[in-house]
């Protein structure tokens, strides 16, 4: 007497990549224990798909057409309180990472960093593990750790020029490679890291924060993040 099969996973993808949707059906096709229900490619079809039966996994993109998968992530906690939600994207900047998971992801996954593995991760979230690339891991971490020179004001020489804040009321006005600093640092990422992402010196990155720094009137990389906003310098 043979014994009954085990019930397979049911999955759900909302993913508008559509290479790599494929290269989901191809990757989870010899195995019997995972099953594709359903696929999105916006966020609207994803939220119609929550209506529906549960799935066990939801696996997420979050750079959707119509809005951010980070939305679908909190509406499916709710609407399928039993289901795994995996975010499976190429997005790595800290802010997006703390934004999945305080709105109910359990793993979080780089797309090319772990395509080769992506039936075991997934099998690892049904079981109760959280699947998370190393990258991201280190993202997490440094996020919980204390880092004191971050946030102070960056030491070192600079040219005269560059220590004068903007006057009261002006617009201040930003470099490109300024404003491209800005945009990381807002995002949570470590000036080792700016650096590698641009391909520039740690010296020279520290350069461009202290003349945004005082081009904002600023000491803190909060007080930036602030200043620039307030002044329309973020989107």
């Amino acid at each position: 007497m043979s014994l009954p099969s085990p019930t397979p996973i049911r999955m759900v993808a909302i993913e508008d990549d559509q290479a790599f949707l494929s290269f989901l059906v191809e990757a989870i096709a010899p195995h019997a224990d995972l099953c594709l229900v359903a696929s999105a490619s916006t966020v609207a079809q994803g939220l119609a798909l929550l209506s529906g039966p549960p799935a066990d996994v939801l696996l997420v993109d979050l750079g959707l057409p119509d809005g951010s998968g980070i939305d679908l992530i909190a509406k499916a906690v709710q609407a399928w309180p039993t289901c795994e939600v995996l975010v499976s994207t190429t997005f790595r900047d800290q802010l997006s990472v703390i934004q999945c998971f305080e709105a109910g992801a359990s793993g979080y996954l780089l797309k090319q960093a772990h395509a080769g593995r992506l039936v075991e991760d997934i099998r690892m979230l049904h079981e109760g593990g959280s699947p998370i690339s190393p990258l991201i891991a280190r993202q997490v971490l440094h996020r919980l750790r204390p880092a004191p020179n971050e946030d102070a004001q960056p030491s070192g020489p600079a040219p005269l020029d560059d220590l004068q804040p903007a006057a009261p009321g002006t617009q201040v006005v930003l470099s490109a490679r300024e404003q491209e600093v800005l945009e990381f640092i807002t995002k949570g990422f470590t000036s080792e890291e700016i650096a590698g992402l641009m391909g520039l010196s740690r010296n020279t990155v520290l350069t461009y924060v202290r003349r945004t720094y005082r081009k904002l009137n600023v000491s803190s990389k909060t007080e930036a993040i602030y200043e620039a906003r307030l002044g329309g310098l973020l989107r």
